[in-house]
This record gives structure tokens, sequence and C-alpha cells, in this order.
């Protein structure tokens, strides 16, 4: 009866694919099949028989029995499948055979068609979990990871764990194609598959190292895939702070801010330790700007910040002592205690403002904070205060700062060393520092190069540089001699280095410490060489044969010396041999170069250095600029004045604070050179640094800049109206400088040159400053000074035959001042003969 249901007249297949795959997806016989069957079993039909045998009409029996076989065997439907545990078990070992095939789609239809059918939960656990695996290593291999990614979600979706069933060889499997991905570098694919397989509660963190995929997004500079595949992993907190700091090791501060973000919408609030690592991050970047506003953030949010918040901000802020203060209230305000790192930041800011007094106070809160038992000095708290009396010269109050770290049993270290040092080189007592150094090595501390070079950097700036030569001379021969008592001598540790004993007087010993020299030495000792560029090309040669290659500081030492001795050849050489060597010129190397071009007068090589640096993406600084701008004397054309004026405008472009300064006396300087006597009357501008603030005079001096920098025609109207008589004498001579200087050039004056003054009032420095006043200021300098024929007057308005007029008005204005064309020829004559002369 089973054999002749199956040769019935089968219905049209589905149009779906997926059901379609199904009834050809297997080719196992079921046990009816067999060729010696059991006539005692029960017949099931293949499973891509059973949808069919669910629609098909019943074929009556012989015996009219309908649902029976021949022999009185029934038949289970697949509705009938709940109630035979034995169909269960053949359906469940079929569609096993199917996943161990590879055919995964086959399988989710069967089961999870027998699993609606069945209704029984423990499906599953019947599945065979070698074939499965084995299935998926195939699928893997065959069709790919999408193919596997794919069927391990509808397995999970019908209620089938399949990633909790796969044996380690399938787990290693589909790890090994998750990694191919990584190491291939298709990130977007990597990170989809892990958050499959996450979903599906595969173990994704043993499949790589979650940080060495965020260090990747970092280096990548992608902060939205490593917060997302951040958030993979129970444990993202601790990624994100992580990824977070990578971001600010690389000071990639925007990107670090947006981790922070997401780390706060993550959390629901605000974490102190990711908070503390922000504003850390911050100050690594020089954004103390950033760290104070997510610390007023918290503020807002009525959110309490902890001492370690405190005091990264603090730390953050250590150059603003106003702000720091402000900060250590507020903290006492909300409770919040400080402890010894907040001294310490406290300490390190007056040093910073050089606050020595209040630095002081601090200090002495610390001892009676200690004395009460509530905080306990460190080392650093010592170093610090003996940095801020070595920058204040106070060399005593250093050193009772290393008795009071004796009397607390608190040994000093090398820092704390080198400070004792520093405080009495800088007070000039280079004797006393040497002292110190011996009573260092003494008490068992192993001096470092930097410790001789202050000794010798103090010499450099007390100029006594044959003296540097003489001690580093005896160093590098002899060593440091210093006597010790067998007690001393027993308390040196075990790393500590010598080069010879000697025995001393009274049972005691002589130790030779070595002195090895750095790079920084050889500089220090290059400074030394004052203006003497052999003595110091005979040091950095020296270094070479010690084994040490210059730095850029070396060369650039050498060219700043053969600047200041005027050797503009020795400085340009030294300076394409520093590149020739393979160090990078940076800013400060051209700056240097520029200035030994400067000292020699060589304004021309200057300024193709400087566009020359601008063409290497070098931006110049302030130093540059100022470089150039000082040389405003050596400035003697037009052309010339021109060039400094555009190098100062680009200045102010560049953000640069503006010395006004120099501007005024650049425009003062050429402006004035028209004049008979060489200074002209400099009292009448009163270029003091203090009127700097006068804004008013300076914008104009701006406009000024402008109008030099036009090339315009020679001949031309002047109109000073509104104009001071300061303002109104620049624009007047300044004019006649350009005229004269197209005159040597050879351009013949054709026109009469007209001043217009007007009637009008003007303000100037809150003086008010009638048009009778600025054109006697006027008339005075052209007449007096300069023997020019003047007319004063309305008849004075531009000839016709002008080529530049002064611009139509509806009123022709009255004040006006004329220069005929025949005085200006005889002025620029007489002029020329004396400047012959």
């Amino acid at each position: 009866m089973g054999m002749a249901m199956t040769s019935s007249p089968q219905p049209p297949p589905p149009p779906r694919r997926r059901r379609s795959r199904l009834q050809s997806a297997t080719t196992i016989s079921a046990p009816s099949a067999n060729p010696n069957p059991n006539p005692k079993a029960k017949a099931f039909p293949l499973l891509s028989d059973v949808g069919r045998l669910q629609s098909a009409t019943p074929t009556p029996t012989p015996n009219g029995n309908p649902n029976s076989s021949p022999k009185g065997k029934v038949l289970p439907l697949l509705s009938d499948v709940g109630s035979n545990p034995s169909a269960i078990d053949y359906y469940s070992r079929v569609a096993s055979n199917l996943a161990g095939a590879g055919r995964l789609g086959d399988f989710l239809i069967a089961a999870e068609g027998l699993r609606a059918a069945s209704g029984d939960a423990g499906f599953a656990a019947r599945i065979n979990w070698h074939l499965l695996s084995r299935g998926v290593v195939a699928a893997l291999r065959e069709h790919g990871l999408p193919h596997v990614l794919e069927f391990l979600h509808d397995a999970d979706r019908i209620g089938l764990h399949a990633t909790v069933m796969l044996d380690a060889d399938a787990s290693d499997a589909v790890a090994a194609a998750c990694r191919q991905l990584l190491d291939e570098r298709i990130m977007a694919e990597f990170v989809e598959a892990i958050e499959a397989l996450a979903n599906c509660g595969f173990f994704v963190k043993g499949i790589v190292d979650p940080m060495d995929v965020l260090k990747i997004f970092v280096r990548k500079r992608d902060p939205d895939m490593a917060i997302r595949y951040a958030r993979i992993f129970p444990h993202s907190q601790l990624l994100l702070c992580n990824t977070m700091e990578a971001f600010g090791k690389r000071k990639e501060l925007k990107h670090a801010l947006k981790v922070f973000g997401a780390l706060k919408d993550q959390l629901g609030g605000i974490n102190m330790f990711a908070c503390r690592s922000i504003i850390d991050i911050c100050s690594h970047c020089g954004s103390s700007v950033q760290a104070r506003i997510i610390f007023e953030g918290l503020l807002a949010e009525k959110i309490t910040p902890n001492t370690h918040v405190f005091n990264s901000l603090m730390n953050a802020n250590a150059h603003s002592m106003s702000y720091n203060f402000s900060v250590y209230k507020h903290m006492q305000k909300l409770g919040v205690h400080p402890d010894l790192a907040s001294y310490n930041i406290l300490l390190k800011t007056c040093c910073n403002a050089r606050e020595f007094n209040t630095a002081q106070e601090i200090y002495e809160e610390m001892k009676k904070k200690e004395h009460d038992g509530i905080l306990k000095l460190d080392v650093f708290t010592y170093s610090t205060m003996m940095k801020v009396f070595a920058e204040a010269k106070m060399w005593k109050m250093a050193s009772n700062i290393k008795d009071d770290m004796r009397a607390v049993g608190a040994r000093l270290n090398l820092v704390t060393w080198s400070s004792l040092i520093n405080a009495y080189a800088n007070s000039g007592l280079v004797d006393g520092a040497i002292e110190i150094l011996e009573e260092m090595i003494r008490d068992g501390c192993q001096p470092t190069a930097p410790c001789f070079n202050i000794i010798l950097t103090a010499l450099v700036k007390s100029c006594q540089y044959d003296r540097a030569f003489r001690l580093f001379n005896s160093w590098i021969e002899f060593g440091i001699k210093v006597s010790l008592s067998l007690e001393q001598k027993g308390s040196l540790p075990d790393n500590f280095t010598f080069c010879e004993e000697h025995p001393g007087t009274n049972g005691g010993t002589i130790l030779v410490v070595p002195f090895r020299p750095t790079v920084t030495t050889y500089n220090i000792l290059m400074m030394a060489c004052g203006t003497n560029d052999e003595r110091a090309k005979s040091v950095m040669n020296e270094m070479k044969r010690n084994g040490l290659c210059p730095d850029r500081i070396s060369w650039s030492i050498l060219m700043d010396i053969y600047g200041t001795s005027k050797n503009r050849n020795g400085a340009i050489q030294a300076l394409r041999r520093m590149q020739r060597v393979g160090i990078k010129l940076n800013v400060s190397a051209y700056t240097v170069a520029i200035k030994a071009c400067v000292e020699s007068k060589d304004l021309k090589l200057a300024l193709h250095l400087f566009e020359e640096m601008k063409a290497h993406q070098l931006k110049p600084n302030m130093v540059t600029y100022r470089t150039l701008l000082k040389a405003r004397s050596k400035y003697g054309s037009l052309k010339e004045i021109q060039k400094c004026l555009a190098i100062y405008q680009e200045m102010r472009q560049a953000g640069y604070q503006a010395y006004d300064y120099y501007l005024k006396e650049l425009i003062v300087e050429w402006s004035e050179g028209v004049l008979s006597s060489d200074g002209g009357n400099r009292n009448f501008y009163h270029l003091d640094r203090k009127d700097e603030r006068n804004e008013s005079f300076n914008l104009f001096l701006e406009k000024v800049a402008r109008f030099l920098q036009k090339d315009v025609d020679q001949n031309q109207t002047v109109d000073v109206r509104g104009l001071s008589k300061v303002e109104a004498r620049i624009v007047v001579l300044s004019t006649l400088r350009k005229i004269k200087e197209k005159h040597l050039l050879g351009r013949a004056v054709q026109d009469d040159l007209v001043i217009i003054t007007g009637h009008e009032k003007t303000s100037y420095t809150d003086v008010e400053t009638t048009a009778i006043d600025v054109e006697y200021a006027i008339t005075s300098v052209l007449k007096d000074e300069l023997g020019l024929e003047v007319f004063v007057g309305p008849e004075s308005r531009p000839p016709v035959s002008s080529k530049l007029r002064a611009p139509p008005c509806p009123r022709r204005p009255q004040g006006m001042i004329k220069i005929t064309v025949n005085s200006l020829n005889h002025w620029l004559k007489r002029k020329s003969a004396r400047d012959v002369q």
C-alpha cells in the first residue's frame, strides 16, 4: 500500500524555491526501501514525500480500509509524528544526513517542518552534532562564510542553536574564515561576521584579541567602526576606554571625544574613570579648554567629580594659576578632599607661574598636614619644591628641602639631586654645585650626563667659557674623584659604576666616577665658543670622533656662530650640509640661517631662504617674522620696503600678535628719508612702545602699508581729509619718497602735486585737530625742511592736464595745498646732487 501511494500521481510542485529544494533534498532510502524489509517494522516514507502524503487522496485498499497497509500496518502521516517517537527519530536522522551532506538549506526546511508538526521542544537534541559540524565545514569550503552565517542566523530563528552544537573543528574553521577577512583588511565584512556570530551565541572573543582589531581602526582613524566593534563584547566599556586612550596617544582628540560620547551613551551616564581619561587626553593634546568644557558638563549634570578627576583637570591647566586655584576652592566647596597629588599639582602650577611665595605657603601647609598625619609627602613633592627654589635662585631654601627629606627618612633620587645642583648652578655657585655632585655620589646616587651638563651650562651662561672647557677636559681625562669612608662605600648600590678606586686617608677610599658626554654636552661646549666658528667646528668634529652624531641643535648652533661672526657663506654651507647628512630641516634651522643672512646684510638671500622654507610646507613662526622685521633699517628702496610690509601683513594673517612698533619704525624711517637730515623730526611721532595701545594709529599704519604696496603712478592727488597731523605728515612724505625713487629710475615729474586738506575736524587720541592745523603741519615740513614752493588756498586746485585727479564730488573742497611741477623737479635735482656728494 505504501508503494502504491508513492507511485500515485503527484501534484504540481509549488512555485517557492526552497520548497522545490526540499522535494529533492535527499536520496537516503526509508527503511521500506530495503530489499529485505522487516515485515514487522513500520515503513516510513521518504522525507521528500512527507508533504505529498499530507495532501494526497487516500487510495482504498482491497479490504476497503483506506488508512491501512496491505498487511494491516498504518503508515503515520506528518501530522501524526508527534505521537510516534520512532517517526521523530527517523526524520531526525534524515535531517542530520542532509546537514552532513552540506545541504544546510534543506536541513533547515526539514527541521522547521518537523518541529512545527511534532511540537517536540527536544528535537534539537536528536540532531547529530558530528554530521552538522561536518556539513558546516563543507558549506564553508564550497559556499563561503556568508552562506554559513545566514544558516546560523536562520537556525537560531527557529530555535535550533547551531553554534552551540558545532564541534571544535567546525568552530576553528569559522574562526579561521573570520581571521582571513582580518588579514586581508576587509574590515567592514569582518565586523559584520563577528556581529552575526555574537548574535548566534558564538564565542567571538576567542577568534582574535579585540584590542588588536581596535588598534587597526585607531590607525585608520575610524572611530565609528571602532565603537561598533567594541559594542559586540560584554566588556565593551573597557574596550572603549582603551580605544579612547589609543586615539589620545596619537593626539587624535576629535576621535577620542567621539568614543567618549559613545561611552557615555552606552552607560547612560558619565563614568568617572572615562571622564578622568578623556581629561588626561585633552592635556596630552594641549587642549585645556576642552578639558574645562568636560568638567563644566559634569557640574551642569549635578555630578560631583571625584578627587582623581579634579587632579586631572588641574594638571591639564597647570599653566593657569588663577583657574587652578579656583578649581581647588570649588573642590573644597563640594566636600572633595584633596590628596597628595592635588597639592603636588598646585606646586607645579606655582612653579610654572613663578609664584615662589605661594608655592612656599602650600609647602608649609603640606608639612603641617604631614605633622597631623593627614598627608605623607613623597619625593615628587620635595623635587618640585627644589625646582621652584632653583628657578628662583634660592639655593639656601633648596638646601633646606634636602634637610627636610633626611629628617623624615626620605632618600633623595636622581631628580631631587639634579634639582639641587641646578639651584646652586642658577645662583652662580658653580663650586657649590660641584660639591653637591660629590655629595650625590657619596649618597650612592649614580650621576648622569645631565648632572654634569647643568654645571657646564651655568658656566656658559656666566660667560666663563675657558673654565667650561677646562672642567670638561678634566672630567674627560680624569673623571670626578670623590673620597668615601668605608661606611659610605659599603652603602653604595651594587649597580653603582666607577672606573677606578684608590686608597684614601684615614682608611677611606677614593672613587673615580667616569664622565660620559652626550650630544647635549658638546652642544653646550659649542655655545661656549662665542664667535669663534673654527673652534665650534673642531668641537663638532670631536663629537663625531667619539661616535656621536651631531643633531639639528648642533648644526643650528654652528650656523648661529657663523652668523654672529658675519660668515654668511659658512652658515649657508652648514645648512646645506645638514640636509646632505639626512637631517630634516625645520623652522628653527631656517630661522637661524635667515638671521645669519640678516647679520651679514644680505637681505636678498634672507628673503630667498624665507620663500624656500615656505615652499617646503614649513610655516614661519614669530621668531622668523621678527628676525626679518628687525632688519627694517636695512631696507632702503620702495621695492624692499614693500617686501617687508608684505611679510608684516603675512604675519598678521597667520594669527601672530602684531608688533606694530616695527611697522611704525619702518614707515617713519623710510618716509623721513626724503628730509635733509638723516633722522628727521622723530620726536614728532612719539614712537614709544607705551603708545602701542593706540589702535587708531595702528590701523592707519596698515592703511599706509597697503597704499605703499600699490604700484601707482608717481603724479597723484593726495587726500588727507580726516587725518591728524602725524598721519598727514606720513602720507605726504611717503608720496614724496615714491616720487623720488621713480625719479631715480629715470621717470620725470610731469604734473603738479595737489594735497586736499578740506575744512573738516578730525579726532586723534581725544584731541580735536582742525584742517588749519593739518595745513600748517604739512606746509611746515614742505617749506622749512624740504624747501619746496607751496601754494595754499582754493586756487591751488589740480590742473586740467593732471593724469590723476581728485575724485569728483558734489562740493569742491576749499582747502588745498599745491606743489608745482617746477618746484618738484628743482627739489629732486638738488636732492640728487646732495646724495651724490
